[in-house]
């Protein structure tokens, strides 16, 4: 039981408003229970998960515990030495979805880092992860690591945040090659064969189970001309665009606060794709990425000039220029996998060194 490990300390907790036990918060479970939280660390989207991605979020107070909560998503992304005065371990406990991009892993990376300087104990309250069941995507090249991309892994990484945190600390990717005191709580019966359903919504935008698993291919349309449908009841279940030939589906984005309060395209109506039921074209094959919805959509939308489909932000999210440039250039789907596959290969042997549940392979 890790409560042991936390009684008669000074507690920090990561987390936000995934952090559920049994429909419970997980700072007033450990409350009740006599453990003293003194601080809260919040990600993206604040601690009650209610700022729009990418937004800055503000330290402040929890109007419910009274207790501080400093953003690690606004001034600053990692907590200082001052921040973790009288701290005698930190709690994490957020909801992933597997993706590379997704910023939880990087909030998750610098707050060790700084445990690791401090000789500060991490303790991690692992969850599955409902994209964990394959590893695919291109792997990030070291001259595009940035906050949504820290380390060189593929897209889909297919591991919990356990897993990752034991990796990052046994890698040697925290700075200076440091090592931090990690204790990892397993989860009970996963396995990375399931495909697993959320029982809470990770991040405002990702309401369902279906866009949790569109997430890492629609993610990548962020950086795109397109629209993921954010700003609709829908959001990445379905891509639009104003030029879009297919005028056999369509959405208007409007601003929804607490999710996306000015959203690409606001007002205008975007045709495209819904991606909310499996159809032929836009089918979701276990263990891939879908690239042929970002080919289609490529070739399908009209623009003045064809490069401006994809922006500088596609990069960043990719972690490599290549993918982009494939597209462009009409390199089948078939090779465009095979050129993930030596790096994905790699990966999967660093991997399994840190697995702590049983693989899909």
């Amino acid at each position: 039981m890790y409560l042991k490990l936390l009684s008669n300390k000074n507690i920090a907790v990561v987390a936000n408003h995934s952090s559920l036990i049994n429909n419970r918060h997980l700072v007033d479970s450990l409350i009740a229970l006599g453990i003293k939280v003194s601080l809260i660390f919040s990600p993206e989207h604040g601690f009650r998960g209610m700022a729009d991605a990418g937004e800055d979020v503000k330290s402040s107070v929890d109007p419910v515990t009274k207790i501080p909560v400093i953003s690690l998503y606004g001034d600053k992304q990692k907590p200082r030495k001052e921040d973790m005065a009288g701290i005698n371990a930190v709690v994490f406990d957020i909801q992933d979805v597997g993706a590379r991009f997704y910023t939880y892993i990087s909030t998750m990376r610098y707050v060790m880092e700084t445990c690791a300087a401090e000789g500060i104990p991490f303790i991690v309250l692992d969850r599955p992860n409902p994209n964990g069941y394959y590893v695919d995507g291109p792997t990030l090249k070291p001259v595009y690591k940035s906050f949504i991309g820290m380390h060189c892994v593929p897209l889909v990484h297919g591991m919990t945040v356990g897993e990752y945190a034991r990796m990052i600390n046994d890698e040697g990717w925290l700075e200076g090659g440091k090592r931090c005191s990690l204790t990892v709580i397993q989860c009970t019966g996963y396995t990375h064969k399931m495909h697993y359903d959320l029982p809470v919504k990770p991040s405002p935008n990702l309401p369902n189970a279906r866009s949790v698993e569109l997430y890492p291919t629609l993610g990548l349309f962020e950086g795109t001309a397109m629209s993921c449908a954010r700003g609709t009841d829908f959001p990445f279940q379905a891509i639009g665009h104003p030029g879009f030939k297919n005028k056999s589906f369509s959405f208007v984005p409007r601003s929804i606060p607490g999710a996306c309060k000015t959203p690409p395209f606001q007002g205008v109506e975007c045709y495209g794709l819904d991606l909310r039921e499996e159809k032929p074209l836009v089918n979701v094959e276990t263990g891939k990425l879908n690239v042929g919805i970002i080919i289609y959509a490529y070739r399908n939308t009209v623009l003045k000039e064809k490069q401006s489909f994809f922006r500088p932000f596609f990069t960043r999210l990719c972690g490599t220029e290549q993918l982009a440039q494939q597209i462009i250039n009409d390199v089948p789907e078939q090779e465009i996998r095979e050129s993930w596959k030596a790096d994905i290969d790699k990966f999967k042997k660093i991997r399994k060194k840190y697995l702590l549940y049983p693989d899909f392979e």
